[in-house]
């Protein structure tokens, strides 16, 4: 969709932060650029306003660049960065309130969304789980740990602990929980369908 002017300004200096980090290969504009589309969608066929539907843009636009200062718990950073620059903006201080609630809502401990913008923030952040390039996504989540952390996990190791983060994960909204279930299903047998070949393979 064509963006207003507050989103693409937003967009064109989130993607300034972004694009010169190095070795983050989940973590990086194009995953930005994702969340904001699918909270976009969300937040429409959730029923939002547009003047909502603009806050969960932002939300979305914003809630990576913590990474930009430093990797682990860096949600604050990503809401004080958003605030710092929507203030600069002269954006209405209720609006960039509730922006800084919602980026905090991704924090992964963050387990009850209490309204319908932190569900929809935390479905967009993880839609890709049950998207057809999942494998791909997980491959360069465990490349950028590999790279950035030097955790090193190997397969099937990795292709185990997906399954079980799978396995506890849920979304929130009734849009994606109707869209993503089969999807899910089908993921979740592909993995274990590999992790199966591969013990196979090494016996």
């Amino acid at each position: 969709m064509e963006q207003n002017k507050t989103i693409q300004r937003a967009m064109d200096y989130v993607n300034q932060m972004l694009v010169p980090l190095e070795n983050h290969y989940y973590h990086q504009y194009h995953h930005a650029l994702d969340v904001m589309d699918r909270s976009i969608y969300l937040s429409k066929k959730e029923g939002l306003s547009a003047k909502e539907i603009e806050i969960m843009a932002l939300s979305a636009i914003f809630h990576d660049t913590g990474f930009v200062i430093q990797y682990d718990k860096n949600e604050p950073i990503w809401a004080k960065i958003a605030r710092n620059y929507l203030k600069s903006m002269l954006y209405d201080d209720e609006s960039i309130a509730l922006i800084e609630e919602i980026i905090l809502a991704t924090d992964p401990s963050y387990k009850t969304p209490k309204n319908i913008y932190e569900k929809i923030i935390k479905d967009a952040d993880l839609d890709n789980l049950w998207r057809d390039d999942f494998l791909d996504k997980s491959k360069n989540l465990n490349k950028e740990l590999s790279a950035i952390k030097n955790i090193k996990i190997i397969e099937p190791d990795w292709q185990h602990g997906t399954i079980n983060f799978l396995a506890e994960h849920k979304y929130y909204t009734n849009t994606q929980i109707e869209e993503r279930q089969k999807k899910k299903e089908s993921n979740q047998q592909k993995l274990k369908q590999m992790v199966q070949d591969l013990e196979n393979w090494e016996i």
